[in-house]
């Protein structure tokens, strides 16, 4: 009744307010009424109240139909309410129904994805089951094929190892050969060369023999013809050559005995003229050494092996 109360108050009320507005006018007119007809009928002072039962009794008519009215307004507010509370209870009772329902609907539907769930897990799971078989087939084919490869590629190797070891015997003994040909060229070429060496020593030695004898021959000879007339004219040619190209010094003495060393090139030009030995002083000298380059060039020998590059003469001018 207090819910039907909060929730339909202010309509209730209202009607309340104006049922007792209405009362509250019909007892003032008939007080007013009373009041007004009073002076007209008091002839005498009289301590009374006149009421008219007709207006009091309209009166308790509406105040009872009022009331009749708020307790049929109130009765019907009342079933309204239970109305209202049923209908809320059964839409609360709906509503748990449905609630319930949408939870045996989740947990089904909960159950149903869970099955899915494991449906798909178990599928992923012999799909990864198959997926490794495949994985493990594949890298047994694969380590398969390696071992193939690796087997190949050792006998292409233990081929090629023994291609080259062949080839190495080929090359080897071809070097061996090639060795033994340039071992037998070279001592072929070492015994001609020595061959050739010993005739070139030979030939050598023949020439210097005969040169030897020739020289001695020529020495002979110019020993012949140096200690003979040829070789004293030929001195005493070169002694007044030069005798005459001296100009003698005031510082010379006389008995002047001098040996000069004298250095000549074919046809006679000096080259060099060095007193060795001299009794005089050095303007004497050097007159005499100035003389022979004066006297170059010194006059052919009669006969050539009495030609040297370098002689010694001695200087001894008469006084």
């Amino acid at each position: 009744m207090s819910g039907f109360v909060r929730e339909n108050g202010p309509p209730v009320l209202f009607s309340v307010f104006l049922h007792g507005l209405f009362v509250a006018a019909l007892i003032l007119a008939t007080r007013f009424s009373i009041t007004r007809s009073s002076p007209r009928e008091q002839a005498f002072p009289v301590s009374a109240t006149v009421v008219n039962i007709g207006v009091l009794r309209a009166a308790q008519r509406i105040q009872e139909d009022a009331q009749s009215q708020a307790a049929a307004q109130v009765e019907a507010a009342a079933r309204a309410k239970a109305a209202a509370d049923a209908a809320a209870q059964a839409e609360a009772t709906q509503a748990e129904q449905a609630k319930a329902a949408e939870q045996a609907k989740a947990a089904e539907e909960a159950k149903t994805a869970a099955d899915a769930a494991n449906q798909a897990h178990a599928a992923e799971l012999l799909q990864a089951q198959a997926a490794k078989q495949t994985r493990d087939a594949k890298q047994a084919a694969a380590a398969k094929q390696a071992a193939e490869a690796a087997r190949a590629a050792d006998a292409v190797k233990a081929a090629d190892a023994e291609r080259a070891a062949e080839a190495k015997r080929a090359a080897e003994a071809k070097a061996a050969a090639d060795a033994k040909a340039a071992a037998d060229a070279k001592a072929a070429e070492a015994k001609r060369v020595a061959d050739a060496k010993k005739a070139a020593d030979d030939k050598a030695r023949a020439a210097r023999e005969a040169e030897l004898q020739r020289q001695l021959a020529d020495e002979e000879h110019a020993t012949q013809i140096e200690s003979g007339p040829l070789g004293d004219q030929y001195k005493a040619r070169l002694q007044s050559r030069i005798t005459h190209a001296w100009i003698k010094p005031a510082s010379a003495r006389s008995g002047i005995d001098c040996t000069v060393e004298v250095t000549q090139v074919p046809g006679g030009e000096v080259t060099n003229a060095r007193v060795l030995q001299c009794n005089g002083d050095a303007a004497v000298r050097q007159s005499i050494e100035n003389a022979v380059y004066r006297a170059s060039p010194l006059p052919d020998p009669p006969d050539p092996s009495l030609f040297h590059r370098v002689f010694v003469i001695e200087f001894t001018p008469n006084d």
